[in-house]
């Protein structure tokens, strides 16, 4: 497996948990005080960095740091929108593609030689 596919891989296990370590508390904790949802967010958090540093070691022996950062934007944006739609029950807005296509444009002009 490539180091770029294994970075990729690693980036999104890790980026589900960090969406939700940082937004499924709003839905299921929202009678909870605000420190018990931040202890469970860290804990899932913790899983979310157990992936992410490795993923990040890995890219970086071939991907250059703007690469790196850039691929973790997407993923973010590629868990996010199915997150929110799916599992928040958000209505799906036009915006979602047009931020995706201005991350496109980002992905081109960082990894362009």
């Amino acid at each position: 497996m490539s180091v770029t596919l294994r970075t990729v891989l690693l980036l999104v296990c890790s980026n589900v948990f960090m969406t939700f370590a940082w937004y499924a508390h709003l839905k299921n904790l929202a009678s909870k005080p605000w420190y018990i949802a931040a202890l469970i967010s860290w804990g899932i958090a913790l899983f979310e960095y157990l992936l992410q540093v490795p993923a990040n070691r890995i890219g970086y022996t071939t991907l250059s740091l703007p690469q790196l950062k850039i691929i973790q934007e997407v993923i973010t944006l590629s868990i996010f929108v199915p997150f929110v739609v799916l599992y928040m029950r958000q209505p799906i807005k036009l915006d979602y593609l047009w931020a995706s296509f201005c991350m496109l444009g980002a992905v081109y002009f960082v990894f362009r030689k």
